[in-house]
This record gives structure tokens, C-alpha cells and sequence, in this order.
């Protein structure tokens, strides 16, 4: 008999806090069929991503990751920890950027910072947190950065 279930959730907004840093495990390694599909799924034809011998001439040598995969993977990689039933939405992106490229065969690890917390304005149920996301490559490398704005959700009230 289950007496006290333990349901697996992200944060509430009273949990998170400015500078608090979550390190996301596991990590993800990223394969080749998964730039092909999302590069073709998203209708982004760019010979960077899919083209082996035309990327062979290029500076990189091989194919990139398309960064939309990194980005979508870095968030994604935050959920669990995060967000997971516990945000209303994302507010917006902003500042995002690659600092180096991902390739076939490379994992990619995810860290947050927590960088502002503050209650909604127009919702008594929930607040404003600005996320900083980072990820990093098997060799501790950072590979791409976003911040992201998100409305999370209060902690309910307990029934008196």
C-alpha cells in the first residue's frame, strides 16, 4: 500500500533562486540520424547539416549539428528538473548564442542558472523567472548559451 506517492515534478516558483545552478544528468549524445531528421523534419536544407562531402570543404571539416537541435536538446535536457508541470509558458528567448560547434558523436550536457525570480503583475498564481541555459560538450567546452524567460507556476495552497 502506497501511503505517501512521490510524483516527479519540476520546481515551483518559491523554490527557485537567484544564483542557484542545476547541473541536468544524464547527458545527450547526438547521432547522426538525429540531425537528419530534425534538420529535414523542420524543412532546413542547409548542406552544413546534411551534405558529408560538401561539409568535408568546409572549415569544420564535417557536418554540423543544426544549433536549433542544440538549443531545442539544451532546454530540453532542463525539464525534468525545471519545469516539468510546473510552467504556464515560455515568455520569450533572448541572447542565445554557439560558441562552438556540436558535432555527430558529441554529448551534450546541460546546466541552468537561475538568474531573476519575481511574481507576476497580472497573475497572483505565478511568476516571471529568467533561466540561463549552457550547454557543454564531453570535453567541458560550452557550446551554446540562452537565456529564457518563463511563467511558473506558484505552489498550490495546502486545503486547510
Amino acid at each position: 500500500m502506497v501511503v505517501n506517492p512521490i510524483i516527479a515534478r519540476g520546481r515551483y516558483l518559491e523554490e527557485l533562486r537567484v544564483g542557484d545552478l542545476y547541473q541536468h544528468r544524464p547527458g545527450r549524445t547526438v547521432g547522426e540520424a538525429d540531425n537528419t531528421l530534425f534538420s529535414t523534419l523542420t524543412m532546413n536544407p542547409q548542406s552544413l547539416h546534411l551534405d558529408a562531402k560538401f561539409s568535408e570543404g568546409t572549415e569544420f571539416g564535417q557536418r554540423l549539428v543544426n544549433s536549433l537541435f542544440t538549443l531545442s536538446t539544451l532546454v530540453g535536457l532542463s525539464v525534468s528538473d525545471l519545469t516539468q508541470a510546473t510552467t504556464v509558458a515560455n515568455l520569450g528567448f533572448g541572447e542565445i548564442g554557439f560558441p562552438k560547434p556540436v558535432f555527430h558523436g558529441d554529448t551534450l550536457y546541460a546546466e541552468t542558472e537561475v538568474i531573476s525570480v519575481r511574481e507576476s503583475r497580472s497573475r497572483p498564481d505565478a511568476g516571471v523567472v529568467v533561466f540561463e541555459h549552457r550547454a557543454r560538450n564531453q570535453h567541458g567546452e560550452v557550446v551554446a548559451v540562452a537565456r529564457r524567460s518563463a511563467l511558473m507556476m506558484r505552489a498550490p495552497q495546502e486545503d486547510a
